[in-house]
C-alpha cells in the first residue's frame, strides 16, 4: 500500500512539473540553439536527463537517437517524442523544461555605440534572459550620447521596422516600442557629422551633441561664454544645405541686451558656429 501511495504522490508532482514551468514555455516559447533542456519520462528514472541543443538544432535522446529541438515548442518536443518512445515505453509521458535560456540572441552594431566607455560588453552578441523590449534594451546600452537615435532602426528577417528610436528615447512615445525577438539586430550609427562646432572667440571651443530646440546662444554659453575680445554681433553659423554652404549672421549681442530670443538663431544638425575676434 505504501508503494502505491509513494507511487501516486510522484506521478502528482510529475504533473505539477508539466504544468510549472517557466514563462517562456506557457506562451510557446521556441527552442533554439544552446538552449538546455530537462526531459523526464514518467516512471522511466533512467530516461531523466538533461541535455544541450547542439549547433544543428538537434539533441541526442536515450532509445530514440537525435531528434532535432531548435525551431519548436517544448510542448511540440514532447509530443514529438512520445511518438518516438512508443517503440520501447508503453503510454510514455514526457516533460520538456526549458532550464537555460541561451538562444535568445539580439545584435548591436554601429559606431554610435563604440563611441560610449562602456559600450565593449554591450555590442556584438548580446543574451537576453527574459523577454526585452527596444526601450528596456536601449536602457540596458546607457548613455547615447554619440549615438545618431534619428538615423538608428531595428532589422528584423533582413527587413528594417520603422520603429522610430528618437522618439522613443527622447520624446518617451511608447507607441514606438516593441518586444524584442531571436536574432533582431539594431543598427545605431554615430552622430557625428551632426553634431554642432563651436570655435573663435569663445572660452571653450567645442563639440557639442544636436538636441532639438538647440540655438547659437545656447552653444556659446556652453562653451564657456564669449572671451573678452570676441565681436559678439558678429557671429556666424556655417551651414551645409546639400552641397551648398550658407553663412548666417547673429547678432548676439543683441540678443542679450534685448532680451528677445526671437533674433536667436536654432541650429540644425552639423552647424559650425564661428564667433570673430575684434581687437577695438
Amino acid at each position: 500500500m505504501k508503494r502505491i501511495a509513494n507511487k501516486s504522490i510522484q506521478f502528482l508532482v510529475f504533473l505539477l512539473v508539466l504544468y510549472v514551468v517557466p514563462a517562456w514555455a506557457t506562451e510557446r516559447y521556441v527552442i533554439g540553439d544552446e538552449d538546455v533542456l530537462q526531459i523526464s519520462v514518467w516512471g522511466n528514472q533512467e530516461l531523466n536527463v538533461q541535455v544541450p541543443v547542439r549547433p544543428d538544432g538537434m539533441i541526442s535522446f536515450p532509445l530514440v537517437g537525435d531528434v532535432r529541438a531548435a525551431g519548436v515548442s517544448p510542448q511540440e518536443l514532447k509530443i514529438e517524442l512520445e511518438n518516438k518512445l512508443t517503440k520501447f515505453v508503453k503510454a510514455p509521458t514526457v516533460s520538456v523544461i526549458v532550464t537555460a535560456v541561451n538562444s535568445y540572441k539580439v545584435y548591436i552594431l554601429g559606431e554610435g555605440m563604440m563611441q560610449q566607455t562602456n559600450s565593449s560588453s554591450m555590442t556584438g552578441a548580446i543574451t537576453l534572459r527574459k523577454r526585452t523590449t527596444l526601450m528596456q534594451m536601449l536602457a540596458q546600452i546607457g548613455s547615447l550620447k554619440g549615438a545618431d537615435l534619428n538615423n538608428a532602426y531595428l532589422l528584423r528577417d533582413g527587413k528594417k521596422r520603422d520603429n522610430d528610436f528618437f522618439k522613443l528615447v527622447a520624446k518617451g512615445d511608447i507607441s514606438q516600442d516593441i518586444e524584442l525577438k531571436p536574432d533582431d539586430l539594431l543598427f545605431i550609427p554615430d552622430n557625428f557629422e551632426k553634431r554642432i562646432m563651436v570655435v573663435g572667440a569663445v572660452k571653450t571651443p567645442n563639440i557639442l551633441q544636436y538636441r532639438e530646440g538647440l540655438t547659437a546662444l545656447d552653444a556659446i554659453l556652453h562653451g564657456g561664454g564669449f572671451t573678452e575680445f570676441a565681436k559678439e554681433n558678429d557671429v556666424v553659423i556655417v551651414r551645409k544645405n546639400g552641397g551648398e554652404i550658407k553663412n548666417i549672421a547673429v547678432r548676439l549681442k543683441d540678443v542679450m541686451r534685448s532680451g528677445d530670443i526671437s533674433k536667436d538663431v536654432p541650429l540644425e544638425p552639423g552647424d559650425l558656429v564661428i564667433v570673430k575676434t575684434g581687437l577695438f
